[in-house]
C-alpha cells in the first residue's frame, strides 16, 4: 500500500514538476526550430539530456542517504543547484541571442552597383554569408553538450522527500523503483512536449522571420531560465 502510495506520488509530481518547469521543454523546442534539427534528433538530444537531468539528483539523493544527510539539507543542496543551473540557463540564452542578432546582421541582403563600359548601370544582391562562405563536412554542435551540462545541474527537487521516505525505512527495493518511475515519467513528458511542439512548428511557413531564429531561440531560452530563477516556476 505504502509502495503503491509513493509510486503515485512519483508519477504526479514528476509529470506536473515537468509539466510548469519551461526550462524542461522551451531550450529543445527553440533550438529544434532554430538549428533544423530534425524531430529524431531532437527527440534524441531531449532523451539524453532528461537522462542526465534525473540521474544527476538521484546520484545526490543516494550519496546524502548514504552520509546520513537529512532531507532539509539535501533539499538545500538541491536549490542551490536550481540556482546555478538557472543563470547558466540565462546565460547560455543571452549569448545565443546575441550570436543570432550578430548572425542576422551578416545575413542582410547587400546591393552593389557595377557600370559596364558600354554605360549600362545594373545592381545585384547578395547574402555575404552564404555567397562567400562554404562548409566543408557537417557542423558539429557544442550546443547539446552545453545543453546536457546545464540539465545534470539542473535539480529535482521533488524527487528527494519522496525518496528519502523509504530510505530511512530501509526499504532499499521502494528506493530504486520510486527514482525509477519518477525519472520515467519525467523524461517521457519531456520528450511529449518537445515532440508535440516540435511537430506542429515544422508545419509552420515562418520564412518570413528565419533570419531571426536562432536570437529569438537564444532570448526565449534566457527567458526560461529568468522563469525558474524569479518565479519560482
Amino acid at each position: 500500500m505504502e509502495l503503491n502510495i509513493l509510486l503515485i506520488s512519483a508519477l504526479s509530481i514528476g509529470f506536473l514538476h515537468t509539466l510548469v518547469g519551461p526550462d524542461h521543454y522551451l531550450p529543445f523546442i527553440v533550438l529544434s526550430r532554430a538549428r533544423k534539427w530534425s524531430l529524431n534528433r531532437t527527440i534524441w538530444i531531449t532523451t539524453l539530456c532528461g537522462i542526465g537531468h534525473v540521474a544527476g539528483s538521484v546520484v545526490l539523493g543516494f550519496l546524502g542517504i548514504a552520509l546520513g544527510m537529512a532531507v532539509n539539507s539535501l533539499v538545500s543542496v538541491e536549490s542551490v543547484r536550481g540556482e546555478i543551473a538557472a543563470w547558466f540557463l540565462i546565460a547560455f540564452g543571452l549569448i545565443y541571442g546575441l550570436w543570432g542578432l550578430r548572425k542576422a546582421a551578416k545575413n542582410s541582403t547587400h546591393s552593389h552597383a557595377h557600370v559596364h563600359g558600354d554605360g549600362v548601370v545594373h545592381t545585384h544582391s547578395h547574402v555575404h554569408q552564404h555567397d562567400h562562405i562554404h562548409l566543408h563536412g557537417k557542423e558539429k554542435s557544442m550546443t547539446p553538450w552545453i545543453l546536457f551540462i546545464i540539465f545534470v545541474l539542473g535539480p529535482c527537487e521533488p524527487l528527494i522527500p519522496i525518496l528519502m521516505y523509504p530510505a530511512a525505512r530501509g526499504d532499499w527495493w521502494s528506493v530504486w523503483v520510486v527514482s525509477a518511475m519518477f525519472g520515467l515519467v519525467t523524461i517521457v513528458t519531456m520528450v511529449t512536449m518537445v515532440a508535440l511542439v516540435s511537430h506542429g512548428l515544422m508545419r509552420l511557413q515562418t520564412d518570413w522571420m528565419e533570419k531571426y531564429m536562432h536570437a529569438l531561440a537564444g532570448f526565449i531560452i534566457a527567458f526560461s531560465g529568468m522563469a525558474i530563477q524569479f518565479l519560482g516556476l
